[in-house]
C-alpha cells in the first residue's frame, strides 16, 4: 500500500511559468496527482498547464489564501504539496521534501528559501521576510527560519485540521502560527529560489501586503495569546492609572482633602478597566485553551505520515488484507 501524493500549484496569469513547474513536479513524483488551481487568469495559464498534464481546478474568490482553503477543503492526500506556479521555487526537490515528511514523520516540511540567483527577492522583501519571522518567532515559538515561504509540505492532519481563514498571501503566516501553536512536528529542507522567468510578474503587492500580514499577526497573537496581549494592555492603563493618581493620592495624605477630584475619578476608572481587561484576558485565555484541545483532537484523529490507519488494510495479525487504499 503506497501513500496518496498531491501537489497543488496555485496561479494566476502564469502562462510563462506554469509549464515548467508542472513537468518539473512529474518529473520529481511521477506517481502524485498536480492540480493547478487557476484563479481568475486572463492569459493562457490554463490550457499551458493541462497540455503538461495538470487536473485544473478554478476558483473565482481571488486569492491565495482562497486558493489554498478550497484546494485543502477538495483534496484527499496522505502529502499535499503546495508551490507557486512562478518557477522561483525549486520544484526538483519535491522528492526530498515529501520524502522527509514520511520519515519524521513530520506534519510540515518547508522549504527554506535559498537565493540562488540576484534580485530574486524584490527590494524590501528580505528584510521584511526577517522582521516578520522574527515577529512570529518572539510571539509563538523559535522552530521557524523562513515563516514566508510558500513551498510546503503537509500531512492529511496537518490539512484537515487547518482552519485556512486568510484571502490572501499572509495564508503563510497562518499555516506557520498553526503549526507553532499546536507544537505540530516541523521540518526545513533549503530549496534554491531565484527571479521569475520573463514574462511573469508577481502579484505580491509590498506594502498593502505587508500590513495584512503584520495585521493578521496581531491578530493572531490577539487569538493564540490573550493573556499575554491582555496583561500588556492593562499594564499599561494601570501605569496611566498610577501616574494620574499618586499626585491626588499623596494630596490626600497630607491634607485629607481631594481638591483635583475629576483627576481622582480619572485614575480610578482607568485602573478599574485595568483589571477588567486583565480579567477578559483570562476568561479568553481558557476559551483559547479549549479551542486549542479541539484542534489537537482534530489533529490525533488522523493516522502519522506514512502509517495505515487501523483496522484497515490488515487483519488482527497483521498481515496486510489489500482492503485499503491510504486514504
Amino acid at each position: 500500500m503506497h501513500p496518496t501524493i498531491a501537489c497543488v500549484v496555485p496561479c494566476h496569469n502564469e502562462e510563462a511559468a506554469v509549464g515548467k513547474v508542472v513537468r518539473d513536479l512529474r518529473a520529481a513524483l511521477p506517481e502524485a496527482d498536480i492540480y493547478v488551481y487557476d484563479n481568475n487568469s486572463t492569459d493562457r495559464t490554463v490550457a499551458i498547464a493541462r497540455e503538461a498534464g495538470a487536473i485544473i481546478r478554478e476558483e473565482s474568490h481571488k486569492g491565495k489564501g482562497n486558493v489554498v482553503r478550497r484546494a485543502f477543503a477538495d483534496i484527499d492526500a496522505d502529502a499535499l504539496l503546495i508551490i507557486d506556479g512562478d518557477d522561483t521555487y525549486d520544484a526538483t526537490r519535491a522528492r526530498d521534501m515529501v520524502n522527509l515528511l514520511f520519515e519524521g514523520p513530520y506534519d510540515q516540511v518547508v522549504g527554506t528559501r535559498n537565493v540562488a540567483a540576484d534580485g530574486a527577492y524584490r527590494t524590501g522583501h528580505s528584510a521584511g521576510n526577517r522582521v516578520f519571522t522574527s515577529a512570529v518567532r518572539t510571539l509563538f515559538g523559535r522552530d521557524v527560519t523562513d515563516m514566508l515561504s510558500g513551498y510546503r509540505v503537509f500531512s492529511r492532519r496537518f490539512v484537515k485540521s487547518f482552519p485556512a481563514l486568510s484571502r490572501e498571501f499572509e495564508i503563510e503566516t497562518e499555516m506557520t502560527v498553526h503549526a507553532l501553536s499546536l507544537r505540530l512536528p516541523t521540518a526545513e529542507i533549503p530549496v534554491d529560489y531565484t527571479g521569475r522567468p520573463t514574462g511573469s510578474e508577481s502579484k505580491l503587492r509590498t506594502y498593502r501586503d505587508g500590513w495584512r500580514i503584520l495585521s493578521l499577526i496581531l491578530n493572531l497573537a490577539r487569538r493564540e495569546r490573550p493573556s499575554l496581549v491582555h496583561t500588556t494592555i492593562a499594564g499599561l492603563l494601570a501605569l496611566v492609572a498610577i501616574i494620574l493618581g499618586t499626585p491626588v493620592v499623596i494630596e490626600f495624605v497630607r491634607t485629607g482633602t481631594v481638591p483635583r477630584l475629576p483627576t481622582a475619578l480619572l485614575a480610578a476608572t482607568i485602573m478599574t478597566i485595568a483589571a477588567l481587561v486583565l480579567l477578559l484576558g483570562y476568561v479568553l485565555t481558557s476559551v483559547m485553551h479549549m479551542r486549542r484541545e479541539q484542534s489537537r483532537l482534530m489533529h490525533l484523529a488522523y493516522p502519522a505520515p506514512g502509517t495505515v490507519p487501523r483496522g484497515v488494510g490488515t487483519d488482527p495479525s497483521g498481515a496486510d488484507t489489500g482492503t485499503g487504499s491510504g486514504d
